[in-house]
């Protein structure tokens, strides 16, 4: 045993003595220890179920979020008309009094002249339903005839192979029949619903009227409110104002652009109805024209409510074809053409992100959810484009 294997002291000063230097082949060799990042899993699932709890909240509020952002988008719409006025030196009070009146007019006038129209479709539904049905029916009964056909030829090849073949026929099993018991329908119920339904909305448009009055009347006030409650940071305050003015143009144009779309539509499909010669063409086309707001479902709507005329009037499948696929082509050359370039020029968003939107808020809040889609990706995006902890986020949706 060395004198110093067997001193432990002197072991021990071998050990905290410093290293001798590595030349250029050991260091070479040396193996560093690895870095691995730290992974935040707290964070990350706070933020899951903040994401979630928010979901869940807005689905919960809808009655109140949905007419609160319709009014904020139609304010947002109708400001410049007021401000407009207050340049010529007419007071905001009167201002907004003159443009609310003047939008509420519009559409009651629009609605009254349509209204001889739409009275005679009303009353042509019942009849027309009673035509329709009779229709598929005649369908339904030649496809069985067809099928019968079909089956007794399929019967006759069996029996001929098993005749062939020398082995018995295959016996034919009984036919088994479901009924199925359909739930009573109550016209008492019906009409209950519908208008509990009718008061609903109508309270809920009222509501929205009174927000835009409101919104309009305050002005740049609100605006000057968040500003201030950004704090005393110039930086804050300039970044806040330039995010609210482009929230402002951005849903402006958008408003612009599904104003200028929905007029096409309506004008396109009046002019491909009255070609075809479907009658009640003007309400046809005003119907296509508001329904257009509503993405893809609207279309479809016009689309098989204007069959449904057409099969009243003419009684033939091609016509039902003809005015069906009219619409649909009018509402994709308009929705897939225009709409879409003109939102990528006002957004600049990308086409699957705007598609993933509708799915997602109209899977929230239905279809005023599909409506209020495109504003609330639109904000998202212009917050996200101005605070650098959500430029994934614009990056996300960006073209």
């Amino acid at each position: 045993m060395t004198p110093d294997a067997a001193d432990p002291q002197h072991a021990e000063r071998a050990d905290l003595a410093p290293a001798a230097p590595l030349d250029d082949a050991d260091a070479s060799q040396a193996v560093l220890p690895a870095a691995h990042a730290p992974l935040d899993v707290r964070s990350s699932a706070l933020a899951i179920l903040a994401a979630l709890a928010s979901v869940y909240a807005l689905w919960q509020a809808q009655a109140f979020v949905v007419p609160l952002l319709l009014g904020i988008v139609i304010a947002y719409t109708l400001n410049p008309l007021v401000v407009w006025m207050e340049a010529i030196r007419i007071p905001r009070v009167l201002g907004t009094s003159i443009v609310m009146v003047s939008v509420i007019a519009a559409m009651v006038l629009g609605t009254y002249s349509l209204r001889g129209e739409v009275q005679t479709i009303i009353e042509q539904l019942p009849e027309a339903a009673v035509k329709f049905a009779t229709g598929l029916q005649r369908l339904q009964i030649s496809q069985v005839g067809n099928l019968q056909k079909i089956q007794h030829a399929a019967i006759a090849m069996e029996k001929a192979a098993s005749q062939t073949s020398g082995g018995p026929a295959v016996p034919r099993q009984p036919a088994t029949h479901v009924i199925v018991d359909q739930p009573e329908f109550r016209v008492g119920n019906f009409l209950w619903k519908s208008s509990m339904g009718a008061l609903e909305v109508t309270g809920q448009v009222v509501m929205v009227a009174f927000l835009v009055f409101f919104l309009l009347l305050g002005g740049d006030k609100f605006k000057r409110k968040l500003v201030r409650l950004t704090g005393p940071s110039l930086a804050r305050k300039k970044i806040t104002v330039r995010i609210l003015d482009d929230i402002n143009s951005s849903i402006q144009k958008y408003m612009l652009m599904l104003l200028t779309t929905n007029l096409l539509v309506a004008a396109l499909s009046w002019i491909a109805f009255r070609w075809i010669g479907l009658e009640n063409a003007g309400a046809w086309a005003a119907v296509a024209g508001v329904l257009h707001i509503v993405p893809y479902l609207g279309p479809v709507i016009t689309a098989a409510a204007a069959a449904m005329a057409a099969f009243m009037q003419f009684e033939s499948f091609a016509m039902v074809l003809l005015v069906a696929g009219s619409s649909l082509a009018i509402a994709t050359f308009v929705g897939t053409f225009v709409s879409t370039w003109m939102t990528g020029r006002i957004a600049k968003m990308s086409p699957a992100a705007i598609f993933i939107s509708l799915l997602f808020w109209g899977w929230l809040w239905g279809i005023w959810g599909m409506l209020l889609s495109i504003p609330v990706v639109v904000i998202i995006k212009v917050v996200s484009q101005h605070l650098e902890q959500l430029h994934p986020v614009s990056e996300l949706l960006g073209d």
